[in-house]
C-alpha cells in the first residue's frame, strides 16, 4: 500500500489497542483517533484504514451521543474519496452479541462505499462463533473482524495475515 493512515474510534479500549497493533505490524504508520484527524491528513494520504467497534464505552458512558463518525464522514465528503483505497477492521464480542457481531463495521462500510472509495481487505467468517452480522457478505466480513473478548489469542495472527492481504491488493 502507498502512503497510509489508520483512523479509528472509540479510544481507550480494544479498538485503540488493535489500531496500535496494526500500525506497529505495518511499520509504524500513523494512527489517529478520528476526532483528531484533519482535512490535511485526509488529503495527504492515498490509503485509509478505518477501525470501529459495534458498541463502545463512549456510547454507554455518555448521556448524550458524542459519536465523532458523522463529522468524520462530512470531512470525507469535503476531501472526496473516490480515488482512495480503504481497508476496514471492526471489533465485537461474538458470544455476548452473537446476532450483532461487528455490525459497526457494516455501517462504516456502507458510508465508504456510497462515497465511491475502493474497499479492500475482506476477511473469512470461518473460525468465528456468531449467529449474524450486518458486516457479513456471504462467507466474508467486509473487513477484518476481531474479538478481543473471546478470541484475543487469535488477533495478532489475524492482523498479520490481513496486513499481508491488504498490502498486496
Amino acid at each position: 500500500m502507498e502512503k497510509t493512515i489508520l483512523m479509528y474510534w472509540p479510544t481507550a479500549g480494544n479498538v485503540e489497542k488493535s489500531a496500535k497493533t496494526i500500525a506497529k505490524q505495518m511499520g509504524n504508520i500513523e494512527a489517529k483517533p478520528i476526532n483528531e484527524v484533519s482535512l490535511d491528513d485526509l488529503q495527504s494520504y492515498k490509503n485509509y484504514i478505518l477501525g470501529c467497534s459495534t458498541v463502545g464505552t463512549s456510547t454507554w458512558d455518555s448521556s448524550e451521543n458524542q459519536d465523532p463518525w458523522p463529522n468524520f464522514m462530512k470531512m470525507l465528503d469535503k476531501v472526496g474519496i473516490n480515488n482512495k483505497t480503504v481497508a476496514l477492521f471492526g471489533l465485537g464480542d461474538q458470544i455476548r452479541w452473537p446476532q450483532h457481531f461487528v455490525d459497526g463495521m457494516a455501517v462504516i462500510h456502507e458510508q465508504i462505499k456510497q462515497r465511491g472509495a475502493k474497499i479492500i481487505g475482506r476477511w473469512p467468517v470461518k473460525g468465528y462463533d456468531h449467529e449474524e452480522s450486518e458486516a457479513q457478505e456471504g462467507g466474508f466480513f467486509v473487513g477484518l473482524a476481531l474479538d478481543e473478548d473471546q478470541q484475543a489469542e487469535l488477533s495478532l495472527e489475524r492482523i498479520k495475515l490481513w496486513i499481508k492481504q491488504i498490502t498486496s491488493d
